[in-house]
């Protein structure tokens, strides 16, 4: 028995000591892997008799952070051990560990690795990584007068922070995942405690947890795989890079999401018309708030329908046309030598192209291509009777009415959902539109935002939140919020406080 008992222990033993050398082997692999790259720096010192190793990227730590605080307490100790070279070092976020996968993952973003050679299977990760990046700065896409001028830049804790700034609140919850097996992306899932709907928190979640790719490198491709209808024209996530706007869609009662390096954040779920909407609507009073908006709609409608419905008219329809307009078109025709469609057509492509030509060039020189070709290109093709007087004016109308989309992403499906109008508008006419217009209205009806539908409040019909959609009532009709978000505290305002007794109310 006692032989028995004998031979188990040194087995336990054996194992033990099995464990050990592949730890050790596991953490010595990980750095020599590590070496072979240009950047690590591998630095081997000694003090007292004892050996150490120091180990980081270069390129992701701050060296004068290193030498200052790191390197420079070594010797005031009297003997070398991890735990009291802890204790010394005036840094918060430090650790002792010996498992493989977190010494990997923080030396990667910007930790450096202490290491004894009494037991090179223990590092000490001290984080002193090189804060390179933007200072907040005024939004470029959803640019405001009256508005605050601070936008997100690509570090996920200064977004963080200029969210908690808006809404001090601990029942702000944040949510930490990481996603994408190369790129090792964080992502902060925004919420309110109280106020948001659980099961949407819930789904925005396990849709990320979900995700299996290797490579995320921006919110607009995450957006883009949690979307419930990948094959949309329409943008099912608000992409915004304003604070502000963050801040009010989470008290409203929506989710929001921070994806690090990423310059913009993400809001679910969203319906149609919050695209048309700026933050200047609410910091202006009602009625100019309202006609603003509703001039905006009135500029996406007549940017998808006024070519098709030229095309139409000048195909099909010529009676429609006043006898005296007529007159002016047949006129401003005589020598084009195209259908409608090939001369609408053109002159479209031709917008699309300096369009995207402007945007790619440098800011002055984009803006001087974009006036001047324009110019140029339009009045060449009117004397050249490739297009008459009156589409170019069209054209240019659709163009610019185009750009009063708040939204980016919106603004580009309104730009490409001209396209297969036209082609509607030249095979049947106003029917053609007519029946281009059902399809577009299935697919808004159909189209949900993280199940939640994306035509309300105009289907399914919610007259409560009309307060807010083409137009914007005064805030004292905000008592409410969204009935689609289905949240935990729907009410806005807090109960009117009781009328305090003044002396002189007595008197009176």
């Amino acid at each position: 028995m006692f032989n028995r008992r004998k031979s188990k222990q040194r087995s336990t033993q054996q194992l033990d000591n099995d464990d050990g050398i592949n730890k050790i082997s596991e953490i010595r692999d990980l750095f020599i892997s590590f070496s072979t790259s240009y950047d690590f720096i591998n630095h081997q010192g000694s003090y007292n008799d004892v050996g150490y190793w120091v180990s980081y990227y270069r390129s992701l730590i701050d060296a004068q952070e290193l030498h200052k605080s790191v390197l420079s307490v070594i010797p005031t100790l009297e003997q070398i051990n991890l735990e009291q070279l802890k204790d010394s070092i005036p840094i918060e976020d430090t650790l002792i560990t010996s498992t493989k996968t977190v010494v990997e993952e923080r030396i990667m973003r910007g930790h450096i690795a202490i290491r004894l050679d009494a037991n090179l299977d223990e590092c000490l990760l001290i984080n002193v990584v090189a804060q390179h990046g933007r200072q907040v700065d005024k939004p470029e896409l959803e640019f405001g007068i009256i508005s605050p001028q601070e936008a997100f830049v690509e570090d996920i804790d200064i977004n963080l922070n200029l969210v908690r700034k808006r809404l001090p609140l601990p029942s702000l919850q944040v949510a930490q995942l990481t996603v994408g097996s190369l790129s090792k992306t964080k992502v902060a899932v925004l919420s309110i405690d109280g106020i948001v709907d659980k099961e949407n928190v819930e789904t925005v979640i396990q849709r990320i947890n979900e995700l299996d790719f290797d490579e995320i490198l921006d919110g607009s491709h995450l957006a883009q795989m949690l979307y419930d209808d990948t094959s949309t024209l329409f943008p099912l996530f608000l992409y915004t890079e304003r604070p502000d706007r963050i801040a009010s869609a989470l008290a409203e009662g929506k989710v929001a999401m921070i994806v690090d390096r990423s310059s913009s954040a993400l809001i679910a779920p969203t319906i149609l018309l919050e695209y048309f909407i700026t933050m200047e609507d609410y910091n202006m009073p009602w009625v100019p708030a309202s006609a603003f908006r509703l001039l905006r709609i009135f500029a996406v409608i007549f940017s998808i329908f006024a070519t098709p419905l030229y095309v139409a008219v000048l195909t099909y329809h010529y009676e429609l046309i006043p006898k005296d307009l007529l007159e002016t078109i047949v006129t401003s025709r005589n020598l084009i030598p195209f259908q409608p469609l090939i001369e609408a057509l053109f002159l479209e492509i031709s917008i699309e192209l300096l369009r995207e030509a402007a945007a790619r060039l440098p800011t002055k020189v984009g803006q001087t291509l974009g006036i001047v070709g324009g110019i140029v290109i339009g009045q060449a093709a009117v004397v050249a009777g490739l297009t008459s007087n009156i589409l170019l004016i069209i054209v240019a109308l659709s163009a610019l009415a185009s750009f009063v989309t708040p939204i980016y992403k919106m603004g580009n499906a309104i730009r490409l959902l001209r396209f297969p109008f036209l082609v509607g508008a030249q095979i049947w006419g106003l029917l053609g539109i007519t029946i281009s217009a059902v399809f577009l209205m299935t697919h808004l009806i159909k189209l949900t935002s993280m199940g939640h539908p994306y035509l309300e409040p105009i289907y399914p019909f919610h007259l409560k939140d009309w307060k807010d959609s083409f137009v914007r009532l005064p805030f004292n009709f905000f008592k409410s919020r969204p009935i689609n978000l289905r949240t935990e505290n729907t009410a806005r305002q807090p109960k009117p406080k009781k009328k305090i007794i003044k002396k002189n109310d007595f008197n009176e």
